[in-house]
């Protein structure tokens, strides 16, 4: 099938969904999109409509059901799937069946198989430690020995005693454990042996399983990224630079993306910034190139203090923070679209450019503007959007499912996430103040009960966070 006769189910909500209908857009494909009773007032609701008509917006109970999804693409004849990020975009059992179901279709994103591989920690330590890529220090594989669990400890103390850390913490996980479930810090190798032994024994009772894993913890680092594009052969693959998502929520929830990920030369650091991209990115690549990757996708990096690069996870889906790198890059000097490139390689087409062809320029900044209490854990904030205004600049790109002009109820089955705002500007000075402009004249009132008292943003906490952008 050629690529303008596809047809693309979009599987997800809010403003990814609103951004793979402008890709298709671009692309001259068709598309439909589908969304929840609480989610009827989303702006991908409306744009759907606006660009496809009534046609191209269907009704569902749940975006986590797959099987009302594959009824949907089989009623409006979808032939490719796009799952944006969050709920199926790295579930390899969800891609498998996409394409190998009676009526198969193209699935947007890696190859399910990819995403089995380099889902799995574990085998991406393995495959990381094969190419000498440096990884988290610890365990590659599930510890079930005691005696080999003390080594390993032990060696990882010694390790954190050489950093000059005087009171080194190491992670003991469940192997078989997600969500957060079956982790525990520990602080001295006495304590460790107890508490590895607990974890074993919950891994065993509650997951089958009672291998443990044993790493360290690094604090004060920074969180980098690179973003990789790759050909659906598995051959060909190039990189948009990097991305530093170091300003985060307590909960580990990213709230500002820089590209690139440092400032060398601008920002001072105790190492040779420019090295730590090149190698982080080189990396990233020749991990591409070993795992056969074929679609978009974004190796995560934490980088200590004192420059030490180690590789925390592959994401292998498009992130929600593809346009801060595709605001700064360009190929044969056009603008880059990372999720159009996404669905076109997906769909078969050659990548038509190499690593000479893209041009890196300037710096981006990223927004997730969020209804959320900064100062209460970032508490999420239920209410009613009733104000929501910005002035439109050249070097400003903001995407939100909130409608303009009327009033918003958001829908707390979801992430309380309002927008995205992408800031340009040719250096690092001229971004930051550009992203303060943005922010001192963004418009985002809302009441909770009729009450604006009780209705909080992080509009303020962002302001705060601008002055000390990319440095430790």
């Amino acid at each position: 099938m050629n690529q303008e006769q596809h047809k693309v189910l979009i599987a997800n909500r809010g403003e990814i969904a609103m951004r793979v209908m402008r890709a298709c857009q671009r692309l001259g494909l068709d598309f439909v999109c589908v969304c929840t009773p609480e989610d009827t007032a989303s702006g991908h609701v409306a744009l759907a409509r606006e660009l496809a008509g009534d046609s191209a917006v269907y009704t569902i109970t749940s975006y986590l059901d797959a099987n009302e999804l594959f009824s949907v693409a089989d009623a409006s004849g979808a032939t490719a799937v796009h799952p944006g990020y969050g709920f199926f975009a790295e579930d390899f059992r969800f891609a498998r069946r996409v394409v190998r179901r009676d009526r198969p279709m193209a699935f947007i994103g890696p190859s399910w198989w990819v995403i089995r591989d380099l889902g799995d920690k574990i085998n991406t330590k393995r495959i990381a430690r094969s190419l000498n890529v440096p990884t988290v220090p610890g365990s590659d594989r599930p510890v079930y020995s005691e005696l080999e669990a003390d080594e390993i400890a032990s060696s990882l103390f010694d390790f954190q005693a050489s950093q000059g850390i005087l009171n080194g913490v190491i992670m003991v996980k469940a192997s078989a454990g997600g969500g957060g479930m079956g982790i525990e810090e520990v602080g001295d190798l006495d304590e460790f042996r107890s508490v590895f032994r607990r974890i074993r024994n919950y891994a065993k009772r509650n997951f089958g399983d009672e291998g443990v894993l044993i790493e360290q913890r690094i604090f004060d680092f920074n969180h980098l990224e690179v973003q990789v594009v790759s050909e659906r052969s598995g051959k060909q693959h190039v990189h948009f630079g990097t991305r530093n998502c170091s300003v985060q929520s307590t909960g580990k929830q990213k709230r500002i993306e820089v590209a690139p990920g440092f400032a060398p030369g601008v920002v001072p650091y105790t190492f040779d910034a420019g090295k730590v991209l090149e190698e982080i990115t080189q990396h990233s690549l020749a991990m591409a190139r070993e795992s056969g990757y074929d679609n978009v996708g974004t190796w995560e990096w934490i980088i200590t203090p004192r420059g030490e690069p180690f590789l925390m996870e592959v994401n292998t889906r498009i992130q929600v923070e593809n346009g801060v790198s595709a605001i700064i890059s360009k190929v044969d000097g056009q603008p880059i679209d990372i999720i159009t490139e996404q669905i076109r390689l997906a769909l078969g087409e050659p990548m038509g450019y190499s690593q000479e062809d893209i041009e890196l320029d300037g710096v981006g900044i990223e927004y997730r503007i969020v209804a959320e209490n900064t100062g209460n854990w970032f508490t999420p904030c239920a209410g009613r959007i009733t104000r929501f205004e910005w002035e439109v600049q050249d070097w400003l790109d903001v995407y939100t499912q909130v409608p303009v002009g009327v009033p918003y109820e958001i829908p707390m089955e979801f992430d309380p996430n309002l927008a995205l705002a992408i800031i340009w500007g040719k250096n690092l000075d001229e971004a930051k103040n550009r992203g303060r402009q943005f922010l001192d004249s963004l418009m985002l009132d809302g009441d909770v009960g009729g009450s604006a008292d009780d209705f909080y943003t992080n509009i303020e906490y962002l302001k705060g966070k601008t002055e000390r952008l990319l440095e430790f």
